[in-house]
């Protein structure tokens, strides 16, 4: 257990500085294959992507997280393009960059996918890893079960268990955000709220008391749940094509951020004193900048 605490002010120590304390997360930022635009409609999506990382560039937070489907095919290299030249540009402004897994990057052949996105997020551990910024533990989540073997899904459920028990008592450490790729839950029409997450992650974010926040993407869509007293975001905004949502019906869940459905969007998290401090920045429709459309302050005592 020491060694993790260890792990976690090495990691701190290796945080560049930075003279914005945001840290931005971003997810589903792969480009519309053409099966999905015979049933959502394309607005300018690799046009949005582009000019979201050109905002984190320009702001520089102090790290950005990816919450998968970085691209549309993860074993096909041209694919990678335009995201390698937007990840070059972000870790030379002095923003580290760290990412997980998402369906896509799986897709068609996911050896090679996975390969290919390891070579650009070397960090990456695929049954979980730990990155610490300004206080604040982002644990990052595999939650394609079916690429993991039941030894591995067993391997990343004891290392989540372990290492949300050694952040509860390291004084280092105000918050954590948890993380993964599929939404737990979500109002998507297209996808559904993942039971496997509810059973494997949400039940350990729910015990701890310094778990404050749980992010993920999968749904293209900002959505806000509360449940059991604790906050849920979907931000999947990030370029997809946008998801429509359920708004009656008995799989309706109960979304705090309504009227705010931004076609475009990428989050930060700031932690100020005694709490965190969330803001969504959703793309104005005629593209022309930000608006921070949505915010949260959740207490840490």
């Amino acid at each position: 257990m020491n060694t993790q605490v260890f792990k976690v002010q090495a990691q701190q120590a290796q945080v560049p500085l930075s003279t914005n304390r945001d840290i931005a997360f971003v997810s589903d930022t792969q480009a519309p294959i053409w099966i999905e635009s015979v049933f959502l409609k394309d607005y300018h999506n690799t046009r949005a992507t582009g000019i979201i990382f050109n905002e984190i560039i320009r702001e520089q937070p102090q790290a950005l997280f990816i919450l998968g489907d970085v691209v549309s095919l993860g074993y096909n290299t041209r694919k990678w393009t335009a995201v390698d030249q937007y990840l070059s540009t972000v870790r030379d402004s002095g923003t580290p960059v760290y990412a997980l897994l998402g369906n896509h990057e799986l897709m068609g052949r996911p050896r090679q996918g996975e390969a290919n996105f390891q070579k650009r997020f070397p960090e990456h551990q695929r049954t979980g890893y730990l990155e610490v910024v300004d206080s604040v533990a982002v644990i990052m989540l595999n939650s394609n079960f079916s690429s993991l073997s039941k030894t591995e899904v067993e391997q990343q459920q004891q290392w989540l268990q372990a290492t949300v028990s050694s952040l509860e008592t390291n004084p280092a450490v105000c918050a954590i955000v948890m993380s993964c790729h599929h939404s737990p839950y979500t109002n998507s029409k297209l996808v559904n709220s993942s039971v496997q997450v509810q059973e494997q992650f949400v039940k350990v974010f729910l015990q701890s008391e310094k778990c404050r926040l749980f992010i993920s993407g999968h749904c293209h869509a900002f959505e806000y749940f509360k449940m059991e007293g604790k906050d849920f975001l979907v931000i999947g905004g990030g370029g997809g094509l946008h998801h429509p949502l359920r708004s009656t019906g008995t799989k309706y869940l109960e979304d705090l951020s309504l009227p705010y459905k931004p076609m475009f969007h990428y989050v930060t998290v700031c932690r100020e004193d005694n709490e965190l401090r969330v803001f969504s920045h959703n793309l104005k429709d005629d593209f022309s900048g930000f608006d921070e459309g949505f915010n949260l302050k959740i207490p840490l005592q």
